[in-house]
């Protein structure tokens, strides 16, 4: 009697290292199969995403049968002067990945933002709402969507927004040290979103992988039957300056800090290179429905976050 053949565990090209979102599918993705990092410097192998002619070698080196591209061009307010190294990581990097990623059968999965809208409703958008975007950043990242969507090919964009974490330069960070030096901080108040965590994304997206499979061998039929945009942010809504002043209380029942005033201000109070999108909110049924996947309302979200910072490091 022979033994069976045994079946090597599926590979996902986890492409990103630094990002808050990369860092953490680094952890979540490791039960799903061998995680191959790609990055500019310190993955498993080299990949850089403005090396455009590098790309689809690159994946077929790998041959992986799930690619997951949480790479790209973050600087909202440089891309405006930057406009063409933006499009080239966010837009047409994409379209070599999906050629890519049609070439070895695997399924491509991509994280875009709320920057695609122009924010001018007032209640949350949908995954099939018009798109309209009003940066630079926002237009990249638009052209990276339509790059999936036209390249007929299994894939999942989830769009996300005003994402945090521990780690990386991002608001709560950002908050935290400018509450320790300032006496007054200045918020803005008139723009609604979904501040939401890294981690619970990269939870999100390995709950959904584990739901359709990461095997090219038996999943790639069903990789189609799913494929398409889905809305990935916190539960609720709020506005900058609601974010900061949770932060900031947080900060004061535990710390003497230098802030004793939170001030709202409006968006023209704050001049930005790059314009944002006033009502950024968005309906995330559709990911409900389809995985079973909600994630929690942001302040819980938050309030979890902010116990980790604090518990002892040993």
């Amino acid at each position: 009697m022979t033994n069976p053949i045994s079946r090597s565990r599926p590979k996902l090209l986890l492409i990103g290292d630094q990002g808050q979102v990369a860092f953490e599918l680094k952890r979540t993705l490791c039960s799903l199969g061998t995680v191959i990092v790609a990055s500019r410097q310190g993955g498993d192998v080299v990949l850089d995403l403005a090396d455009i002619d590098s790309i689809a070698a690159i994946v077929e080196q790998v041959n992986p049968d799930v690619i997951v591209n949480a790479a790209a061009y973050t600087a909202v307010d440089k891309a405006e002067s930057e406009r063409e190294l933006a499009q080239m990581i966010n837009g047409d990097a994409l379209v070599q990945l999906a050629f890519a990623a049609k070439n070895v059968g695997a399924l491509l999965i991509h994280y875009s933002t709320d920057y695609v809208f122009d924010g001018t409703k007032t209640e949350p958008y949908c995954e099939a709402d018009a798109v309209n975007p009003q940066s630079e950043y926002g237009r990249s990242k638009l052209v990276g969507e339509q790059a999936l969507a036209t390249a007929q090919i299994p894939h999942l964009i989830f769009r996300t927004s005003w994402v945090y974490g521990t780690r990386g330069n991002n608001f709560l960070r950002t908050i935290r040290r400018l509450a320790r030096e300032r006496e007054m901080l200045k918020i803005v108040g008139d723009q609604m979103g979904c501040p939401t965590w890294s981690r619970h994304i990269a939870e999100a997206t390995a709950q959904v992988l584990a739901q359709i499979g990461v095997d090219r061998r038996s999943a790639y039929a069903d990789w189609d039957k799913v494929s398409g945009i889905y809305h990935l942010v916190s539960g609720g809504q709020g506005s900058w300056f609601d974010f900061a002043g949770k932060i900031v209380a947080h900060l004061r029942r535990n710390e003497s800090i230098a802030c004793r005033e939170l001030l709202p201000i409006a968006t023209h109070e704050y001049p930005l290179p790059a314009p944002r999108p006033k009502y950024s909110v968005m309906n995330t049924n559709k990911l409900c429905a389809q995985f079973g996947v909600q994630l929690p309302h942001w302040e819980a979200a938050l309030a979890q976050v902010l116990q980790e910072i604090d518990q002892p490091k040993i």
